[in-house]
């Protein structure tokens, strides 16, 4: 994902090493299990060859840039999470085939939340079509996750919520039915859930990237300025974090047991 639009300081927050200790048990339970899954998707797509970009491009047609895919996105009528895959022009994302884009919509937010109050938000979506991005997965050609990132609110068409909100919607994040391809739906979720702590720190970097462009450049606005689309980033590794929240857990074990001895 070209980097230009977020600062040096925002890139080296996202992309250092967590401490997997500090993060609650119950939490490195919910990722390690992510993590099983993201992990298993693999093993059965790779036995034919398959693998999750491939399964939700099937019976799409002819793959063009910028559409979306599966056409309609992929939405859960009782959980209202959303995402959809698509790509950009070629050459201007390095590595990147393309890539996957999840959202919340506003009936599966928590109660309470509500859009950041600005003069003018006429392009925001509004009422039960306010959704929020949560969070992109950038693919490989061999349909293998590069990087997460987030990105600013022209480039999703999204209403815009504070980072502190948004974190409230990784845990409710699921799309739970099997259409149009049921390894890819439990991929998705296994990713937003497996890299849980790496979210929230790119959410709350989004908003300090926000922040500091409007102050670079004052008299515009900020959410829609063409020149500020990725807010922040982070490399993934499934096996290295997998390792992390293990090692994470049998630390939390090992001191509970000492505490108890």
């Amino acid at each position: 994902m070209v980097a230009k639009s977020a600062t040096k300081a925002q890139k080296q927050e996202t992309s250092r090493q967590l401490d997997m200790v500090t993060q609650p048990a119950k939490r490195l339970r919910i990722m390690l299990a992510a993590g099983e899954d993201v992990l298993e998707v693999g093993r059965v797509l790779e036995l034919s060859d398959d693998n999750v970009v491939g399964e939700i491009l099937r019976h799409q047609g002819t793959f063009y840039e910028w559409d979306h895919y599966p056409k309609g996105d992929v939405y859960d009528q009782i959980t209202h999470a959303q995402y959809f895959y698509h790509a950009h022009s070629i050459g201007g994302r390095d590595p990147e085939h393309g890539h996957f884009h999840t959202f919340m919509r506003a009936k599966g937010m928590p109660r309470g939340i509500k859009p950041i109050n600005r003069p003018d938000r006429s392009q925001w979506p509004s009422g039960t079509d306010a959704l929020s991005h949560i969070v992109g997965i950038s693919m490989d050609a061999k349909g293998l996750p590069i990087r997460l990132f987030t990105t600013n609110r022209w480039v999703t068409g999204e209403a815009w919520y504070k980072a502190r909100d948004v974190i409230k919607m990784i845990e409710p994040f699921k799309v739970n039915h099997a259409q149009p391809s049921w390894p890819t739906n439990r991929w998705v979720n296994g990713m937003v859930h497996l890299f849980w702590p790496q979210v929230i720190l790119l959410l709350q970097a989004r908003d300090a990237s926000i922040e500091a462009w409007e102050k670079q450049h004052p008299g515009k606005d900020a959410f829609e300025d063409r020149d500020l689309e990725i807010t922040s980033q982070a490399d993934v590794d499934i096996a290295a974090q997998i390792a992390a929240v293990k090692a994470a857990l049998a630390a939390k074990d090992k001191a509970k047991k000492a505490n108890s001895a």
